[in-house]
């Protein structure tokens, strides 16, 4: 039996995958213990992990992150991006290390095993030379040498013009991310560790070992990946017993069906969730729309007579009945369709949405909007284009077998079982 200490950021879309690691490993029959907020604890006691709940880092709510961090009020786009970094990421760290600290003191583990963004357990990590690996439950931010730097939502060039240009972006990619590197020293010297200058990608991810969600046709085919990382695919628990479905679920029966969705970040319903429901409010589809909170079963607006309105929604239950996704990009619920060879029309407005969406264009599978806030005339072209051509849910088909062919949450474990008795702890 091996000890894991298991640690997510507090969002949904971090919980999940690693949640479904931490039911693999315990099924293998090691000892988990699971750091994140409380908000989480009956998803994570469910697994069989030890819920370690955030004490003295700040527990936020993800549907209200100003409450928590102001500077965030009213941004959008690339400030958004550099604020959530810096702000929720880097600069809770030093409290996230001293929740660690109590916890190893009262029992170490013998391996950490960090989502792609929990920078406190980075610097744990590095102050008490505990074996660590990250799951990266974002698509791969790693520097390469080919194509255009990640997080851009840009496309591999295809001729001298556009390849010239991502040389050119990858020349000046390091000069972009320099805002990061002051907070990530300063977290670094509030643990008791010497200011080195570290990117937040050299920060946040094992030198060790990654493993990686998605696989290589949503990560451009890059061949110059490190010998240090995996793919696993999609990480999903096994289906939970059956949950009590709305009263309207079957209405599904017979339908086309098209979700909608917006995630659990950026949820306001008038930027994709009221364009679609108005794209396809004459179409004889149904349509499913999630809101993204448990229990917010409406929306603040009349919605036409063919949609069905959830908070959250039973994907276990839901996929297998849905011929098109249109959502806004979060990785999870893309990985998720993509799994089920379900084509996609992705909004992808702020954050990571845009580099995901134009990862899934790029593969074939789906469409990308190219705005957060597309009118109901580019929803409905896209909608069209992604019910219609076979060749997108063909290259769908292909990304879920190759998702498949990865192992998720099994492999993952397997994996990391091998990564600690290989560190000899």
């Amino acid at each position: 039996m091996t000890r894991f200490l298991v640690t997510a950021m507090p969002f949904t879309g971090h919980v999940t995958p690693l949640r479904a690691v931490a039911q693999a490993l315990v099924a293998r029959g090691h000892d988990v213990r699971f750091y994140t907020g409380a908000a989480f604890r009956r998803g994570v006691e469910a697994s069989g992990a030890v819920l370690v709940p955030w004490s003295e880092a700040p527990d936020f709510d993800e549907n209200d992150l100003r409450a928590t961090f102001p500077r965030l009020e009213g941004r959008k786009g690339l400030r958004q991006v550099f604020l959530n970094l810096e702000d929720v990421m880097i600069s809770t760290a030093p409290a996230q290390v001293a929740d660690l600290q109590a916890e190893w003191d009262r029992e170490p583990w013998d391996a950490l095993v960090a989502d792609d963004t929990s920078i406190g357990a980075a610097l744990f990590a590095d102050r008490s030379g505990c074996p660590r690996a990250t799951v990266a439950v974002l698509p791969l931010h790693l520097t390469s040498r080919q194509g255009p730097p990640s997080g851009m939502g840009l496309t591999p060039g295809r001729n001298p013009l556009t390849k010239t240009r991502d040389a050119a972006l990858r020349g000046i990619a390091p000069l972009a991310m320099r805002p990061l590197t002051k907070p990530i020293v300063r977290a670094r010297v509030a643990v008791g560790l010497p200011p080195a200058p570290l990117t937040f990608e050299q920060t946040a991810l094992s030198p060790e070992k990654i493993l990686a969600t998605g696989s290589p046709l949503l990560d451009f085919a890059r061949t110059d990946r490190p010998a240090h990382l995996d793919f696993v695919g999609i990480l999903s628990a096994p289906p939970a017993a059956p949950t009590d479905l709305p009263q309207w679920w079957g209405d599904l029966d017979g339908r086309t069906v098209v979700h909608v969705t917006q995630g659990t970040q950026n949820i306001d319903p008038a930027d994709l969730i009221r364009p679609a429901l108005v794209a396809l409010a004459d179409r004889d589809v149904l349509v499913v729309v999630s809101t993204g909170v448990r229990g917010r079963d409406e929306l603040p607006f009349p919605v036409p007579a063919n949609a069905r309105i959830a908070g959250l929604l039973p994907y276990d239950e839901l996929l297998p009945r849905t011929d098109v996704v249109i959502s806004n990009g979060g990785w999870g619920g893309t990985l998720a369709a993509l799994s089920h060879g379900i084509p996609l029309v992705i909004a992808g407005g702020d954050l990571d949405k845009p580099e995901i969406a134009a990862r899934v264009a790029w593969a074939g599978a789906g469409v990308d909007l190219r705005t957060g806030t597309p009118t109901a005339t580019q929803v409905a072209a896209g909608f069209e284009r992604a019910s219609t051509d076979r060749t997108m849910t063909d290259a769908a088909a292909r990304v879920a077998a190759e998702l498949r062919s990865f192992g998720g949450a099994p492999r993952a474990a397997e994996l990391l079982e091998g990564f600690a008795a290989r560190s000899g702890r």
